[in-house]
């Protein structure tokens, strides 16, 4: 019987969705943190429960040849796939997403799932930082420990800097109550806006001085100009907007996505955000769009947006699950949903399959999910055209994937 505190030799056999990976000892199934698939290792049982084991190599006996020294700390947050060698990485990645579709879904994908690379640092663009005492930082894992976000590499050397002034300014001012730092910069990092979650209420003069910290942009609002061919997208979006956070990759998932529309039909953009996917599908294909979004601040950004656009996009600011419920249905050309990590809800799923889109689009951020909605499609009549991912979160086990289905 496994037990806590044991330490197991285990051959690690394939990538789990999460980041560890699956080994097996007398048939049960053991999640090992820091491994390969392919490795042996020596590793300490972390947990039991509900017939799975959680464990952390504590050494390697065989390692693979993908095995790099990591240059952070693994659980420090998104660099859990720090010591994997980044080619290794995508190939996992593709590996969970044809897993998952042939595990939760019972379906085969029409080809091998390419994903696409990111360089590793300095590809976010959107973060949420913890203030614990004297420390900002990112949680490790599981944790409510702060480490560095430096180390991670994930944010540029100068959004670090402005970080750390942000942190000494803090000290400063006595700004106790200041929980979470939010961060938000366009591609350029020309612009950076910061919004402060406080646990009680903070002293609007602190606040002005805090943004007045060299590097911090005025307001709460940065501005986004996208280069898709030979068109120029221009975005604003609040520091409280969902958005693509990977400045590397932004473009070409854009790209991607709404040249699944045919030029010149209808779309319908389904969690639209500021709308990134609606303005650049009227402005380089001449779409048609109704975008609906249901967060305040996006659901604003989006009417300023598509009014700037100038072209043929309407916004409306609800829930999917109302608009699809009132939409008229069997209308419908192209529709694009970017659902939050929960994927579709029973209710909008339901009415989606009603809509009768002859194209549906589907951006996910979460691959279970998406294999679990990508079930209940196939069974209503969708065929899967065609899978793509893109490496938005490089280092981590996360992975944008997009996945095109015909009716």
């Amino acid at each position: 019987m496994i037990a806590p505190g044991a330490v197991l030799p285990l051959v690690i056999e394939k990538p789990a969705v999460g980041g560890r990976m699956i080994a097996r000892v007398d048939g049960q199934v053991v999640l090992v943190a820091g491994a390969i698939p392919g490795e042996r290792v020596q590793a300490r049982i972390e947990r039991v429960g509900k017939g799975v084991a959680y464990a952390e190599t504590v050494a390697v006996d065989e390692p693979s040849p993908d095995r790099r020294p990591p240059f952070t700390d693994l659980v420090c947050g998104g660099s859990l796939y720090a010591h994997i060698a980044y080619p290794r990485q995508r190939e996992i990645k593709a590996q969970v997403i044809a897993d998952a579709f042939a595990r939760i879904a019972r379906l085969h994908l029409p080809g091998e799932v390419g994903v696409a690379a990111s360089p590793e640092e300095g590809y976010r663009m959107r973060a949420r930082l913890h203030v614990r005492g004297r420390r900002v930082g990112f949680f490790r894992e599981a944790t409510h420990d702060v480490c560095d976000a430096r180390d991670t590499r994930q944010l540029l050397p100068a959004t670090c800097d402005v970080v750390d002034r942000l942190s000494s300014a803090l000290r400063s001012v006595g700004a106790d109550a200041v929980r979470e730092i939010e961060v938000s910069e366009n591609v350029e990092a020309s612009q950076r806006a910061v919004h402060f979650v406080t646990a009680d209420r903070v002293d609007r003069r602190i606040v002005d001085k805090l943004a007045t910290i060299d590097g911090i942009t005025r307001g709460p609002h940065v501005t986004d100009t996208l280069r898709l061919g030979d068109t120029a997208v221009t975005l604003r979006r609040h520091v409280q907007a969902f958005f693509q956070g990977n400045r590397y990759l932004l473009a070409g998932l854009v790209a991607h996505v709404v040249n699944q529309v045919p030029a010149g039909g209808a779309m319908t953009d389904l969690y639209a955000g500021v709308g990134l996917f609606a303005v650049a599908a009227a402005a380089t294909r001449g779409a048609t769009v109704v975008a609906v979004e249901g967060d305040r601040y996006a659901g604003e950004d989006l009417r300023a947006n598509a009014a700037a656009a100038g072209r043929q996009i309407v916004a409306k600011q609800g829930t999917v699950e109302s608009f699809l419920i009132g939409a008229p249905g069997a209308t419908a050309g192209t529709v694009i949903v970017d659902p939050p990590r929960t994927g579709l809800s029973r209710e909008a799923l339901a009415a989606l399959i009603a809509f009768a889109a002859t194209r549906l689009v589907y951006v996910s951020c979460d691959v279970a999910t998406l294999a679990r909605d990508a079930r209940r499609l196939v069974d209503s009549g969708y065929t899967i055209h065609r899978a793509d991912a893109f490496d938005l979160f490089p280092n981590t086990p996360h992975v944008e994937t997009v996945v095109v289905f015909d009716r």
